[in-house]
């Protein structure tokens, strides 16, 4: 499996929210693999976007939004939820890129029991839910998705995918 460079996201973030689409999410527990095609993202530009957690600058919360590129941003949300960004722009530019859903392809068993669910389509069609499935939560924050072994991006499809813009879902503000 041939992993994205570091490379790959170091660009403009909307840029590499449409690249990262059709590539693959791994999340290794122990000897087993999970893993799905990424179908749904969300870009946050970071200072110039209301709607991005880096928007009033730097906190300990955030801090990984302005690291270095290919890292992974979780945060919890909503008092119930995690979610997964991905790290992009460049050292000391905040931006990110938050991982909406997957299609599901290895480890589909283990996804429905962490999720407790057997539907194919409930197991990582939001960010929460995706999350779950993967078993993702704020101990991988920071992990390097280059070179981890526990959470990393792979190459999948780079063929033309019917791509959609959409408002941001459940965003109010920096709504563009």
């Amino acid at each position: 499996m041939e992993r994205l460079p570091r490379s790959f996201f170091e660009d403009y973030t909307p840029s590499v929210a449409k690249r990262l689409l059709g590539q693959l999410l791994v999340r290794r527990i122990g000897r087993r693999f999970l893993s799905g095609m990424l179908v749904e993202v969300e870009a946050y530009r970071g200072r110039d976007d209301p709607a991005s957690h880096a928007f009033r600058g730097e906190t300990p919360r955030n801090r990984v939004m302005f690291g270095e590129v290919g890292k992974a941003y979780v945060y919890f949300t909503y008092g119930f939820h995690h979610c997964l960004c991905v790290k992009t722009e460049r050292k000391g530019v905040p931006g990110a890129i938050l991982v909406r859903a997957l299609e599901p392809l290895e480890g589909i068993e283990l996804m429905k029991k962490n999720r407790g669910k057997e539907e194919l389509t409930e197991l990582a069609s939001g960010p929460g839910k995706l999350t779950q499935a993967l078993k993702i939560d704020r101990r991988l924050n920071g992990e390097d998705l280059v070179l981890s072994e526990r959470l990393f991006l792979a190459r999948g499809k780079d063929a033309a995918l019917e791509i959609r813009d959409s408002s941001r879902i459940g965003v109010d503000r920096g709504l563009e």
